[in-house]
């Protein structure tokens, strides 16, 4: 008792000069002194695990032989000491992992969404129950590694009152496979929400001198000369690549069909020369919602100017979210220009067009004043000269133009 007693008063006096090297040695000789159970012992005492120092006493074998070199200067440890990666030693871990948390029944237009309510500990114990043991500490940096982030109960939860809302994700996500692999596009649209144009506050923080905040208006009154800015976008899901259109005016079905136009003037037609068909997937509401007789009439005029089919898939009333675009595009949209007044729209076509990412995103924005106005009624006549296709399962949602 009393020699362990000592060895740990020795420890306390001089660990905080120890680097890993000299600790595990230290270790492994108080072990060797006390002899039988003395590895248990220092353990216990120091905290140093028993792995680390038996890892020493081979050390001070060795050296006793002489049979080994004294290690680089400045090194604690030998050329691939230490324990390896979980993706060393299970190399097929990552695949695993995300097919544990695949959210293809849980709203993907495409798979994956990258997102998961799963908590670490219940998939450390999914991924035990398959025979590995890995910690949850290490799951949440593997699942940040394949682009992976744990959401809110409330944002998995949305929209699954319906009970058609699955069966209508899995049609979304199979139509959009079938195209990808014809070579045609597929693309998320969606407006992002208006932003009021001047020197307003805008949420976020930036950099700036201490003590110098940028100063902003204090009420949040529409400038009348710069009014607001209707940004609507096209999200390529193949590509990773975004347009947007500032709009100056209203957000109306003109102007939402408008941007699909001017994105494959301006990009799709240049990427997609051979393409047959394009795919748009939506929300069910807004100036693209399922039940706009204008949005229909415009996806009309749109796919007699390019000359094939049109296909649309609405997504399910409440999830919204699970939208494409909001969390490839919209989202590092607003971490761009967090904290900064959108003072002119030229400012923020340029913050959007300056926006990308890790993962290649990359966005064309321009600024388009033109106007669109409102209150715009298509007569029965006109409703019924558009060729529409109706899906069997769910026609409000699945519509062809051609």
């Amino acid at each position: 008792m009393e020699t362990q007693i000592l060895a740990k008063q020795r420890f306390e006096l001089i660990s905080w000069a120890l680097d890993e090297r000299l600790r595990r040695l230290l270790a492994a000789s108080e072990a060797k002194v006390i002899g039988r159970g003395g590895v248990s012992q220092i353990s216990k005492i120091t905290g140093i695990s028993r792995v680390t120092i038996h890892a020493g006493l081979k050390e001070l074998d060795a050296r006793d032989a002489e049979s080994t070199e004294d290690l680089p200067v400045g090194k604690t440890r030998r050329q691939g000491g230490g324990r390896k990666k979980v993706t060393e030693t299970s190399p097929e871990i990552l695949k695993l992992l995300k097919d544990i948390v695949e959210p293809s029944t849980r709203g993907d237009p495409e798979s994956p969404l990258l997102w998961t309510a799963k908590s670490l500990r219940t998939l450390a114990s999914e991924l035990a129950m398959l025979g590995y043991k890995i910690s949850h500490e290490t799951i949440g940096s593997l699942l940040e590694k394949i682009g992976y982030s744990l959401q809110a109960n409330s944002k998995v939860l949305e929209g699954s009152k319906h009970p058609d809302r699955n069966q209508q994700f899995e049609f979304i996500n199979n139509n959009a496979q079938e195209v990808q692999l014809s070579n045609n596009p597929v693309i998320s649209v969606d407006t992002k929400k208006k932003e009021l144009v001047g020197m307003y506050k805008n949420v976020g923080k930036t950099y700036r001198p201490k003590g110098n905040p940028e100063e902003v208006k204090v009420y949040d009154f529409v400038d009348e000369e710069l009014g607001k800015a209707n940004p609507y976008g096209v999200y390529d899901i193949g590509s990773n690549l975004g347009f947007v259109s500032v709009g100056t005016d209203h957000d109306t079905a003109v102007f939402a069909v408008d941007t699909i136009r001017r994105w494959w003037n301006t990009m799709g037609k240049e990427r997609y020369p051979e393409a047959s068909e394009l795919m748009i997937t939506a929300d069910g509401g807004g100036s693209n919602g399922s039940r706009v007789r204008l949005w229909k009439l415009e996806l009309q005029k749109f796919a007699n100017e390019i000359g094939f089919p049109v296909r649309v898939s609405h997504f399910p009333p409440g999830t919204s979210k699970w939208n494409k675009i909001e969390h490839k595009m919209f989202s590092y949209i607003s971490m761009n220009w967090r904290g900064r007044p959108l003072v002119t729209h030229e400012v923020i076509v340029n913050l959007i067009a300056n926006t990308t990412t890790n993962s290649g995103l990359q966005i064309n924005a321009e600024l388009n004043r033109n106007t669109y106005p409102t209150g715009i009624k298509v007569s029965d006549l006109e409703f019924e000269s558009i060729n529409i296709k109706r899906n069997e399962f769910h026609g409000e949602w699945k519509v062809s133009f051609r």
